[in-house]
């Protein structure tokens, strides 16, 4: 049987090339004066929607370390986690979209579309902690 999950866990490595672009526009303008600080910005927040869109390519049955390893086996520190990040997407996904049809300014419209390419970064980010919880949910058998 060909086995996808295997060429899905190696793709995900793409993520850490692009968080380091990301992190390349983070700082970029620190470097150079603050010049073009807005642009570099909406850079920064597109590599790292797309860094985080291919973390989510992971195999969920697997932790990365035993901090997360708690955090998914307890169910009570899993919902919290789950509802912040669905909160913090919503947040995302809403002021992008109205940052897109609302503001006059082109630079501010190409943030705002940075905004939500992040937000559906989080949204895989989003199934795939909802996979993790399930995944690794310690459960009563009583």
């Amino acid at each position: 049987m060909f086995e996808f999950k295997k060429y899905f866990q190696a793709i995900s490595y793409l993520q850490y090339p692009f968080m380091v672009f990301a992190l390349f526009y983070a700082y970029k303008p620190f470097f150079n004066g603050l010049e073009n600080i807005l642009e570099d910005f909406n850079h920064a927040l597109i590599w790292m929607g797309l860094g985080i869109s291919f973390s989510t390519l992971q195999d969920t049955t697997k932790t990365q370390n035993k901090l997360s390893l708690k955090v998914w086996q307890n169910p009570k520190y899993a919902k919290v986690f789950i509802y912040s990040l669905t909160s913090f997407t919503l947040f995302l996904f809403i002021f992008g979209i109205f940052g897109i049809f609302i503001s006059s300014s082109e630079v501010l419209k190409e943030i705002a579309f940075g905004l939500v390419v992040l937000a559906i970064g989080l949204l895989g980010m989003l199934k795939a902690a909802i996979e993790m919880a399930e995944n690794h949910a310690i459960r009563n058998k009583g």
